[in-house]
């Protein structure tokens, strides 16, 4: 399976390269962005890229704006990624790449919790609260939570954490009127779907959303959705609470980097083949467990 590790388009405006994804203007209105088989864990990104990877969670992402576009609109115009580019570019935006609106992206990420994973259970550890969220005390690890959680994040810059917020703390930054719409569609769209998740048994643990506003104001989900590296998905059959169930994203590549002797900063240690290849079936394996598609 040919990777890509960082795309070169000529035909277009290159405007920035995140952990993953490289940003394209399409005139002034649009964006092109490419998926890569590009991973960072622990926000360093690692120099092998996962074969499919970047082609997963594009057609991850397609299914879940698809599923959803009735709770909020998206960014999404339907324009065919290789029409945008030079015909001897198509290839590397083939199956990987989007066409978008332009929008005003707001600066805060959107993170619905399900169950007590990962930050918020050491944060409930510490303060029996996530993110300033009160929570019942005597919670264990991996349990579900009474009803799902909204705990922003504020975006960090490139090669830093995002940094878990309060509510409060997102009212200040964005407003209050905005700051309630956004907790609403978010567990709205989380809640639509865990529920359809489930039927595939899949558990989405948390997950966490962007969104940006157009010239008019209007709100648009942005990004990725959904996806097996903006969410934890757990299988049903394996989860029991109190313990860390596998998840079907890139916490195999995170486990095997907390053997290593390494300070969690670039440059990363490389990656092992068996690493590499067990990465990239995980990953197709939650695209075809969630959404019955093999990975075109």
């Amino acid at each position: 399976m040919s990777t890509l590790y960082e795309s070169t388009l000529r035909s277009l405006p290159l405007l920035g390269r995140g952990k993953v994804r490289d940003n394209y203007a399409v005139g002034n209105d649009r964006l092109l962005i490419v998926t890569t088989d590009r991973l960072s864990a622990f926000d360093v990104i690692m120099g092998e890229p996962i074969p499919g990877k970047g082609r997963v969670l594009n057609q991850m992402a397609d299914f879940w704006f698809e599923r959803l576009k009735d709770i909020v609109p998206n960014h999404l115009t339907g324009v065919a990624p290789e029409s945008v580019v030079a015909a001897d570019e198509a290839e590397q935006v083939k199956g990987r790449a989007v066409v978008v609106k332009r929008l005003e992206p707001i600066l805060v990420e959107a993170v619905v919790r399900g169950y007590l994973a990962g930050s918020g259970w050491k944060d409930y550890q510490a303060t029996g609260s996530v993110c300033g969220v009160q929570l019942p005390p005597g919670l264990q690890n991996a349990q579900k939570l009474p009803e799902p959680i909204f705990t922003p994040a504020a975006k960090a810059e490139m090669g830093h954490h995002d940094e878990n917020i309060t509510y409060d703390d997102m009212e200040r930054r964005i407003g209050t009127e905005l700051s309630a719409t956004i907790r609403d569609i978010s567990i709205k769209l989380y809640q639509a779907a865990a529920d359809y998740a489930a039927t595939r048994g899949i558990i989405i643990a948390d997950t966490k959303f962007e969104f940006g506003l157009d010239n008019h104001g209007k709100l648009y989900l942005m990004d990725e959705a959904l996806t097996a590296d903006s969410s934890r998905f757990w299988p049903a059959d394996q989860y029991q609470v109190g313990t860390n169930p596998p998840s079907f994203d890139k916490q195999f590549v995170r486990d095997w980097l907390e053997t290593q002797p390494w300070k969690k900063e670039p440059p990363a240690p490389k990656l092992p083949d068996d690493v590499v290849t067990k990465t990239s079936e995980k990953y197709q394996e939650a695209l075809e467990r969630l959404t019955g598609q093999k990975l075109a």
